[in-house]
């Protein structure tokens, strides 16, 4: 480096020199001799030297000009974690596009919505439910689980069961309570939705229980809500969506559906034979259990504690 500086500045001493002298009428100057202003050579040298290595070497203002610039581009960090063979990409797109299926399956629920198709668009929702599980079961059954799946999967559910699912509880409330108490009651599952997934993604995962109810299951209760069409007063359906909502930010745990699914046999005829007599009854009966179960599970908790 000491020896590429000497020669250059030795050229730029010969270029300067050599205009120097056309300047002055001097058809022979020696390359390295002494001008005869030289305070003024130095600052032209200066400024020469200057301006060939900022050309050569251009320094960005913010890191100084003796600081090194990088301009090696960044590494692509890949989808499909592992191995990446045909076969497992098959597979990944497969997963993702069950995830891109949910989405577009809320963005239809949203137009039914607003034309006034209120039921159709609550059965796109059980689709949307459908999918979701869909999608986490494929993936690890194939193999394929990533990162930018569980993303994918984020931003689905709030596109599903926090934006669709509130449109489409707002359309089926139109008329029967004020606009404004169900805009109030619907924008708070659509915030809260966004909290509960914002938080379930940055906090440690539990088997065992949910750390308040999932978004899917509350779009679920909102969807099958709407389809069956529950004989209650406007009031009390803006305070069960309400309470919904703080449902699934709370930090009550319920019980996930792989260990439901473990329960007696006996215990899935109950509300069974329940459907068959009145589906509504059973229905809300279901709900409301499912929704006190998370206060008794944290109090026995606490007192095993």
């Amino acid at each position: 480096m000491r020896r590429g500086s000497t020669f250059a500045r030795q050229v730029l001493l010969v270029r300067v020199g050599r205009r120097d002298a056309d300047t002055h009428g001097v058809t022979d100057v020696a390359p390295l001799a002494e001008p005869r202003h030289p305070e003024s050579w130095r600052s032209r040298l200066d400024r020469y030297e200057r301006s060939e290595i900022d050309a050569v070497a251009p320094v960005s203002p913010a890191l100084g000009p003796s600081a090194a610039v990088d301009d090696e581009p960044g590494m692509a960090i890949p989808l499909l974690p592992g191995e990446r063979t045909p076969a497992r990409r098959v597979k990944f797109a497969l997963v993702n596009g069950c995830t891109l299926a949910s989405i577009m399956l809320g963005m239809l629920a949203i137009f039914l919505a607003m034309q006034g198709d209120v039921r159709t668009a609550a059965l796109c929702l059980i689709a949307c439910v459908t999918f979701d599980g869909l999608d986490g079961a494929l993936a690890r059954k194939f193999g394929v689980a990533s990162p930018f799946g569980a993303q994918m999967d984020s931003l689905a559910d709030m596109c599903s069961f926090g934006l669709a699912a509130p449109v489409v509880v707002y359309a089926s409330l139109a008329g029967s309570v004020p606009p404004a108490a169900a805009a109030v009651a619907c924008a708070l599952v659509a915030a809260c939705a966004a909290i509960r997934l914002a938080r379930f993604n940055v906090s440690p995962k539990d088997g065992r229980f949910f750390c308040g109810v999932p978004t899917t299951m509350a779009a679920a209760v909102l969807a099958l809500a709407v389809v069956i069409g529950l004989p209650v007063p406007g009031a009390v359906q803006i305070a069960g969506v309400g309470l919904l909502a703080f449902a699934m930010v709370s930090s009550f745990p319920y019980a996930k559906l792989a260990r439901l699914i473990k329960l007696p046999p006996w215990l899935w005829l109950v509300p069974v034979v329940g459907a068959l007599v009145d589906i509504r009854l059973t229905f809300g009966l279901i709900v409301v259990g499912y929704l006190v179960s998370g206060p008794l599970l944290w109090l026995r908790q606490r007192a095993a504690a």
